[in-house]
């Protein structure tokens, strides 16, 4: 599922514990978990509901001002299928956005992330793009992946592809639209600068 920044910001204070979506057949299960950049957002259940069974309170607690505000959203999608009421609530954190956080590196946590780096570029059935990519977020902070694959002649799906194995390992952090450097990366950016290869 996609969440809004706003609808995952209510998530993460607790304010919003439900969401609801035009599904002909569900597309989560209760137990099931989902990253997000706000932690992992856990699906307690998923009721289908019809238009007369969606209280003021749903509305409130999914982050809409009223009911007719709801219904109105919900009557604009264009998917087909039925109303269902999702209830989910904020699990653990993301381990990776706490690693991503953590810009208090040794030299030897440096050179690991730079040993390992290498390793990923000589197994690339590519030319060595880490660094690369790095540098490419670092100076283009928030730009869509669209744009940032073009200025590196790539299609998009591929290079999201290699930006999620670096945000593995806390170099990056997803924004609404694009990336940035992490804490994490952007401390690993100036020992690589510092450090001859």
């Amino acid at each position: 599922m996609l969440f809004k920044r706003e609808v995952l910001e209510g998530i993460a204070s607790g304010r919003i514990d439900r969401v609801f979506r035009v599904w002909a057949q569900p597309r989560v299960r209760a137990g099931s978990t989902q990253r997000t950049w706000a932690g992992i957002i856990v699906i307690d259940s998923v009721t289908p509901v019809t238009p007369e069974e969606i209280t003021e309170q749903d509305a409130q607690r999914s982050g809409f001002q009223d009911r007719a505000a709801l219904l109105t959203a919900l009557s604009k999608s264009t998917k087909e299928g039925g109303y269902h009421r999702v209830m989910l609530h904020l699990g653990a954190s993301d381990p990776r956005s706490e690693l991503a956080g953590n810009a208090d590196l040794t030299n030897q946590e440096l050179a690991d992330l730079k040993t390992t780096l290498d390793t990923i570029d000589t197994r690339s059935r590519r030319t060595p793009w880490t660094r690369e990519v790095l540098r490419l977020i670092e100076e283009h902070p928030g730009l869509r992946a669209q744009d940032l694959a073009e200025h590196l002649n790539r299609d998009k799906l591929p290079f999201k592809a290699d930006v999620r194995r670096l945000k593995a390992l806390g170099l990056t952090q997803s924004l609404e639209t694009g990336y940035r450097l992490s804490p994490r990366g952007q401390t690993l950016m100036t020992y690589l600068r510092s450090t001859p290869d």
